[in-house]
């Protein structure tokens, strides 16, 4: 019998090329790293602490390849909802040379030409979100910092720009809860890298 509330468990992707240099990686379609890889496979022992109704995962190669190291390549679905932010024209390039033309910008108020706006992107985690609390039992999502961290501040109430309040480093474990009776929303669990050292 279970004597918590259904969890929704976040799963970022192994460490790429552009990861390691902070390059806005949204489309660009690039693999892990062989460090990356490695994470991926270090999320094994965590990860079975829960039993998953479902996994679901990002088409994207690096959280996919992540999925399977991880061990729930059979059991994963595919969802473009869990998709990286589209960086439009500012793909591949890191904040520091964004800035560098305009000086005060950050994504979470400035947005990025030509690519998503954060409404969308919202829109989207609303969807997972409604998806995962209908199944009402543990769900495993693989996915990307910046959709990650606004699937968290949406599950909390939040509005999308709140994903600025959550840092997310590569390979990390977080989970979305609620309190006992189940009605409020809380985050249970964040960032954990625990299992990548050593």
């Amino acid at each position: 019998m279970k004597t918590r509330a259904p969890q929704v468990v976040l799963v970022r992707h192994g460490e790429t090329e552009w990861s390691r240099t902070s390059q806005h990686t949204g489309r660009t379609d690039l693999p892990l790293l062989e460090e990356g890889r490695a994470m991926g496979e270090k999320l094994r022992a965590p990860l079975s602490a829960w039993s998953f109704a479902a996994v679901w995962t990002s088409p994207l190669t690096r959280a996919l390849e992540t999925c399977v190291l991880a061990g729930y390549g059979d059991a994963a679905q595919k969802r473009d909802d869990l998709m990286e932010f589209d960086y439009g024209d500012y793909e591949g390039r890191t904040g520091a040379d964004i800035r560098s033309t305009r000086p005060d910008w950050t994504l979470w108020k400035d947005g990025v030409p030509n690519g998503e706006t954060l409404e969308q992107v919202g829109a989207r985690a609303d969807r997972i979100i409604a998806d995962a609390r209908a199944i009402q039992d543990d769900v495993l999502l693989f996915s990307h910092g910046h959709m990650l961290r606004i699937i968290a501040a949406r599950w909390l109430g939040l509005p999308p720009e709140g994903g600025r309040l959550f840092q997310l480093g590569t390979a990390a474990i977080s989970v979305l809860g609620s309190e006992p009776d189940g009605v409020q929303p809380v985050l249970a669990g964040w960032n954990n890298t625990a299992h990548l050292k050593g």
